[in-house]
C-alpha cells in the first residue's frame, strides 16, 4: 500500500513549508498527501465539556478552511485530500492511521517566540508518540525542492525492529543517490565496539537491507540531542532518523525529553521511527496509547489551549 502523509495543514510559513516537503517526499515514495487541519490538540476531548451545538457550529466555522485548503491542494504535485477536526484527540490520530494506513504524520518546527504554537506541536508530539506513529518534524530552513540525500541515522548498541509503518518509509533511503550515515553518541568515553553494535543493529532491523554499506561514525557529547545534532552538522545531513522505543517508564520519560529537544532544536527535519526491541509482542495501538496518555498526565503537561 501507499504511504500516506497526514501534513499538519495552515496558511502561516511554517505550516506551507511542511506541505512542500511533504509534497517533494510523497513523490519520492509514491506516496499520497491528507493536509489535515486542527484548532487544537488535547488527551481528553474538549467537547465533552460544552454544548453540542457549539461544537458543530465550530466544524461550519471550518468550511472556508476546507475550502481554500482543497484548493491549494490542486496545486501540489502529489494527489491530496483534505481531513478537517477542531481537535487532535489520541482517537482521532488512530482514525486516520487506521484509513490511511500505513502513515507518516508531518508537523512544521516552530519558532520559540510563539509559545501558543509550541504548545500545539508538543501536545500533538505527545499524543502521536503515545500511539506509536511515525512523525517527521519540518524545519524551517529545509530545502523544498528535493527528497533528503544525506540522511543520518542516530542509533545506539541495542537490537530493534520497526512497525509495518515504519518499514514502509523505507524507500525513501533507496532513493538513488542517497548517502546512508550511522552515528553513534557516547558521553565520556570513545566506543568503538558501541559503533560497530549499532551499525549492526541498524542492519538487522532491515531499514537498510540491499543498500550500500551506510558510513559509520562515533561522537561523543554529555547531553545526548547535542551529539546527535553535532553529528547531523558533521555529516552535513538533511535527515536525521531517531528511534521512539518501547522502555520502562522512566526509561521513556528520559528518551521523549531528548526527542523533544531534537525535535525544537535540529536544523534539519527529525523523523522519527517506533520502534521495539526484537522478540517482544508489539502492543495493540489502545494500549499504547493508553501508556503514553498515562505517562503524559504523570509528568505534568498541559493540553494546548
Amino acid at each position: 500500500m501507499a504511504l500516506s502523509l497526514i501534513v499538519f495543514a495552515g496558511f502561516y510559513p511554517p505550516a506551507r513549508r511542511a506541505i512542500k516537503y511533504a509534497d517533494v517526499m510523497a513523490q519520492a515514495v509514491a506516496g499520497q498527501l491528507v493536509l489535515l487541519h486542527v484548532n487544537r490538540a488535547s488527551l481528553f476531548d474538549p467537547n465533552d465539556l460544552v454544548a453540542q451545538g457549539y461544537h458543530q457550529e465550530e466544524l461550519a466555522r471550518q468550511a472556508d478552511t476546507a475550502a481554500i485548503l482543497y484548493q491549494q491542494a490542486q496545486s501540489l504535485q502529489t494527489t491530496a485530500t483534505v481531513e478537517v477536526a477542531t481537535d487532535l484527540l489520541p482517537a482521532t490520530a488512530q482514525d486516520l492511521a487506521n484509513r490511511y494506513q500505513p502513515a507518516l504524520f508531518v508537523l512544521s518546527q516552530v519558532d520559540e517566540d510563539r509559545p501558543v504554537a509550541a504548545d500545539m506541536l508538543t501536545s500533538c508530539v505527545e499524543i502521536l508518540r503515545a500511539g506509536g506513529y511515525p512523525l517527521l518534524v519540518v524545519s524551517p530552513t529545509s530545502p523544498t525542492d528535493h527528497p533528503p540525500r544525506r540522511i543520518l541515522i542516530a542509533a545506539d548498541r541495542e537490537p530493534f525492529t520497526l512497525t509495518p509503518e515504519a518499514q514502509a518509509l523505507r524507500p525513501l533511503l533507496a532513493q538513488p543517490g542517497v548517502e546512508i550515515i550511522v552515528a553513534h553518541v557516547t558521553s565520556g568515553v570513545e566506543d568503538d565496539e558501541g559503533c560497530a553494535l549499532a551499525l549492526r543493529a541498524v542492519q538487522a532491523s532491515g531499514l537498510v537491507e540491499g543498500l550500500p554499506t551506510p558510513e559509520l561514525r562515533g561522537f561523543q557529547h554529555e547531553h545526548y540531542e547535542q551529539g546527535v545534532l553535532a553529528a547531523s552538522l558533521d555529516s552535513r545531513a538533511d535527515l536525521v532518523v531517531v528511534l521512539a522505543r518501547h522502555r520502562s517508564y522512566f526509561g521513556n520519560l528520559f528518551h521523549r525529553s531528548v526527542t523533544a529537544k531534537l525535535l525544537e532544536n535540529c536544523p534539519v527535519p527529525v523523523l522519527v521511527l517506533p520502534a521495539a526491541a526484537p522478540g517482544v509482542a508489539t502492543e495493540t495501538s489502545a494500549f499504547v496509547a493508553a501508556a503514553g496518555i498515562a505517562n503524559t498526565v504523570l509528568t505534568g503537561l498541559t493540553p494546548a489551549s
